[in-house]
């Protein structure tokens, strides 16, 4: 993968990163502009095949997310991108959809079944011309089995190969099964840099699905058409942020994208089940488990509640959240959803929790308007001066903390940023003259202390 310009350094750290040499050769002030790389939709109306359900194969990959391809495994569905140019699918991320309510179906109180949802299957790519169906010379990209998962994102090596497809051998985990979902290809040769998750509970899990009324990503496209994010929906009804710190690290190994959103909250304020304290500390494990692996948390607000068991509470809970804004300037702020809520109490339903439909639409909204501010187009004023060297101040703030270890994950795990003011002194935390993975734990250390 190619090493990342400073144009792709997120939001969350263009606040606090010094990203030129020369602004610390020449003091000055300037504007950091922090728009991202695109990852966009590259596979939408491509030729589509399938074998049992063939008519619906189109389904997949048009506009409309409401729209799926049936089918029973085994079974594949494969796309020719022959007509995409060749530097737009080198790697790309290969996105499948499934309506199943819960992003994992074995996690929570109310544990449910998955619905038509892959459960084994393989990505695999074809080098063959276009126009014309392949049956042989298929090359196995991935391959996932015992899926308990409503979607997932693969990244993909497509330089020198034609055709994408998903090969399906198990569906609800059984031969035989139906299957349903909608299955998108990105382009990802510049690195992935535009992927989203939002992991939370049923408020999430009820508005975060981009089948129901229009997603983030088509939000988002329609207030910039340069971007198409790759979206998952994590949301699980019913469950605790001790649910989500008890099972992050094994959802995150199935994420290769950049932005991960923390929501819980409102089951651990409903009659303040966990407390607040004990939310912050989940919540704390979870963005620093993001932080580690080089990728950025984004945390909202809790939303507001007419129900007084949730409201009772929620000021305590939501004053742990700006304590993580204060501790982790690293972390996006995502949108604030309590004060919506209370200015808009019209848009909750019946139960004074849950949003109705148009609150979820809101909710949707507001997600897309919060994150084109303060993720894709952030501004900082930042001042830099000269300053003497201190080791692990990979980004010359003057300080050792998080965001000088999210640059060291990155140029280790992911080869990226490493273009910073004496970068090979800073990083070389223990002087042994290489930058490894002994030089990030002797930071990691000296950092979140």
């Amino acid at each position: 993968m190619k090493r990342m310009s400073v144009k792709k350094i997120t939001a969350a750290l263009a606040a606090i990163i010094a990203v030129s040499s020369a602004s610390v050769c020449n003091p000055q002030s300037f504007t950091v502009n922090a728009d991202i790389i695109a990852n966009p939709v590259i596979s939408r109306n491509c030729p589509a095949y399938s074998v049992s359900n063939p008519a619906t194969a189109s389904s997949a990959n048009d506009a409309y997310y409401y729209s799926f391809w049936f089918g029973a495994a085994p079974e594949y569905l494969a796309y020719d991108l022959s007509a995409v140019p060749e530097e737009e699918r080198e790697t790309v991320i290969a996105a499948w959809y499934n309506t199943t309510g819960a992003y994992d179906y074995t996690v929570g109180q109310y544990t449910t079944s998955s619905n038509a949802m892959p459960s084994d299957y393989t990505i695999e790519v074809n080098a063959a011309e276009g126009g014309t169906y392949p049956e042989d010379g298929w090359v196995v990209s991935a391959e996932v089995k015992g899926n308990t998962y409503h979607s997932r994102q693969h990244v993909v090596d497509m330089k020198g190969y034609n055709w994408i497809r998903i090969n399906i051998t198990g569906a609800d985990g059984k031969t035989g099964g139906s299957i349903s979902i909608n299955f998108d290809i990105h382009n990802a040769s510049e690195g992935v840099a535009d992927s989203w998750m939002f992991y939370g509970d049923s408020i999430t899990a009820g508005g975060m699905m981009n089948c129901y009324g229009t997603g983030f990503a088509e939000l988002v496209n329609q207030i910039d058409g340069r971007y198409f994010p790759v979206q998952e929906n994590g949301g699980i009804g019913g469950i605790f942020s001790t649910d989500g710190k008890n099972n992050i690290d094994r959802w995150l190994e199935a994420f290769p994208g950049e932005y991960v959103s923390i929501a819980y909250g409102t089951n651990d304020a409903w009659g303040n089940q966990t407390g607040a304290e004990k939310y912050y500390e989940n919540t704390v494990y979870m963005i620093e488990k993001v932080i580690e692996l080089g990728k950025t948390p984004v945390l909202p607000k809790i939303p507001y509640a007419t129900e007084s068991g949730v409201n009772n509470y929620l000021d305590d809970y939501n004053a742990m959240i700006d304590k993580i804004y204060e501790e982790y300037p690293q972390v996006v702020k995502g949108p604030d959803f309590d004060t919506y809520f209370r200015e808009n109490p019209d848009k909750l339903s019946g139960d004074g929790v849950h949003p109705n439909e148009q609150g979820y639409a809101a909710m949707r909204q507001l997600w897309a308007e919060t994150m084109y501010e303060n993720v894709y187009t952030a501004e900082t004023e930042s001042t830099t001066e000269p300053q003497e060297l201190l080791t692990g101040d990979i980004n010359r703030d003057g300080s050792v903390n998080a965001a000088d270890l999210i640059i060291l994950t990155k140029y280790l795990v992911r080869s990226g940023e490493g273009n910073y003011e004496d970068f090979e002194k800073t990083a070389d935390l223990t002087g042994d003259g290489v930058i490894d993975s002994f030089d990030r734990a002797a930071l990691q250390t000296k950092a979140l202390k």
